[in-house]
């Protein structure tokens, strides 16, 4: 009896195995000459060319001061590090032999020209959602007018067994969201519209859709915050921590200058995403994913954050005087901080009211800290307007006594262990684009 218990469970794993390595196997696809230009109209190679600046293409696929599409971005990640693949058209280290069909597969399902899988790191769930003109557009601009660069793709650092290839095909068929794009049709036509690029070639839920342990987004949870690259994406919805409400106004101006008056500036990896990506995109096509937006947030058009309570009171908070002598946190932003925050009776654009910024009200001091480290760039936030970083000036102590003081002006309650969380974000490996 014991015998055919073991024979029939060995059967039933050896008939299993065959069955996932059937659904795991992929063919190769054959290599081809690159194309040319002559091959595609212009104006589909410059609708490619703006794509791939949506999609952050570059962004991903080069290495800080390395050539543009070349590879070898690291990217760390709760299962190792992982460095992005050359996506120029050379032949030899590139995709330069890459067919269309090969590369509208690895865009749908994540599978390479030669048939291995790729790691989740790439968006194929979201460019799945994508259309095959625009898939086709970008293909034909990166085929046609990206310089070819030979650069060998670096070995990730991803520990055994994680690092097997075929297993990425269970993990697709357990957490990949495989469907294309469908219309509304309860919604605008600029609400679809904004849906297709956000879902699809944007991928805004990679950043800022949590995901379980082993790296799958919780869809049920789409757009409500995760942490990124050591940063926090907070939520884009109505469970949004902001003291204001982000409205289509808002989040458009947040996406075309870097910068949102009542909601704070971009830095860090959203940076790129407005400087480098969106800007790309057509004023209606930023107005529309503002629009998709605003209706996840639950904001209303015809509220006023000016009259909002929320506003007032942080205005209303830089006037308390607090004994300097006493509060070290607050000495320390007087000396640090004020003189570029601080603003009498109005939001001054590109200084933000810290105790207004979604920064000091999330739940975790990570952003925050960030900026007071490394400060901001003049390519990132609102261009031109740069904040010096403290990170060689000032102490975890002092970075945590100026977060504590600004955590306590907005009204919220304390960030538990904050000097050991300074530290962490302090060593952590720094986010470079």
């Amino acid at each position: 009896m014991l015998k055919r218990i073991v024979y029939g469970v060995s059967g039933a794993v050896i008939v299993g195995l065959g069955l996932f390595s059937f659904y795991a196997w992929n063919s190769s696809i054959d290599p081809i000459a690159p194309p040319v230009n002559a091959d595609y109209p212009p104006q589909v190679i410059e609708q490619g060319k703006i794509l791939a600046a949506a999609g952050y293409c570059s962004t991903c696929h080069t290495t800080p001061g390395g050539e543009a599409y070349a590879g070898n971005y690291e990217m760390h990640t709760e299962f190792g590090t992982i460095y992005s693949s050359n996506i120029t058209p050379d032949v030899e280290t590139g995709i330069g032999g890459w067919s269309e069909a090969a590369f509208n597969r690895a865009m749908r399902t994540g599978v390479s020209r030669d048939g291995h899988h790729l790691l989740p790191a790439f968006p194929f769930e979201h460019f799945n959602k994508m259309s095959d003109d625009d898939i086709s557009a970008i293909y034909a601009y990166i085929m046609t007018s990206i310089p070819a660069v030979n650069q060998v793709k670096k070995e990730n650092g991803i520990p055994f067994p994680l690092n097997i290839r075929w297993l990425q095909a269970g993990w697709k068929l357990l957490f990949a969201d495989t469907q294309s794009f469908e219309i509304n049709e309860n919604k605008s036509d600029q609400w679809n519209r904004g849906a297709y690029l956000a879902e699809g070639v944007a991928h805004c839920g990679a950043c800022h859709t949590p995901r379980n342990a082993l790296g799958g987004e919780k869809y049920d949870q789409m757009y409500q915050g995760a942490a990124i690259d050591g940063w926090i994406a907070p939520s884009l919805t109505s469970t949004s921590t902001s003291p204001i409400p982000w409205r289509a106004q808002d989040f458009y101006e947040y996406l075309t200058t870097g910068n949102s008056p009542y909601h704070g500036s971009a830095a860090g990896p959203m940076a790129p995403v407005m400087h480098k990506g969106l800007s790309a995109l057509p004023k209606s096509d930023v107005e529309a994913i503002s629009y998709y937006f605003a209706d996840h947030s639950d904001a209303k058009e015809s509220d006023d954050p000016a009259a909002n309570s929320n506003l007032q009171t942080a205005i209303a908070a830089q006037h308390i005087q607090t004994d300097l002598r006493i509060d070290e946190g607050a000495r320390l932003y007087a000396t640090a901080c004020q003189a570029c925050h601080y603003s009498s009776d109005e939001l001054v654009k590109g200084r933000p009211l810290l105790t207004l910024g979604s920064a000091t009200h999330l739940d975790q001091p990570t952003n925050l800290v960030n900026v007071i480290l490394d400060g901001v760039r003049n390519d990132q936030g609102i261009s031109g307007v740069v904040m010096p970083g403290f990170r060689d000036a000032l102490s975890d102590q002092d970075i945590s006594a100026i977060a504590a003081y600004l955590r306590q002006a907005a009204g919220k309650s304390a960030w538990p262990e904050l000097q050991q969380k300074v530290s962490e974000i302090r060593n952590q490996p720094r986010f470079e684009q």
